[in-house]
């Protein structure tokens, strides 16, 4: 599955409020800025929980 373009085009990191890259293979959004990667829940809901982050 993929996320909706318009959900991708208001999303902002929850800890910089900066922008974030959706990454397809991986299923998850990344923030380059915070370098950390939220996931993709079952049916397209993103987790953007600061504390259920991965640090990359």
């Amino acid at each position: 599955m993929t996320l909706n373009q318009e959900l991708l085009d208001i999303l902002a990191c929850p800890k910089c409020k900066g922008d974030i890259e959706y990454k397809k293979k991986q299923n998850k959004l990344i923030c380059h800025k915070c370098r950390l990667k939220y996931k993709i829940l079952e049916g397209d809901i993103p987790d953007m929980l600061i504390d259920d982050a991965e640090k990359f």
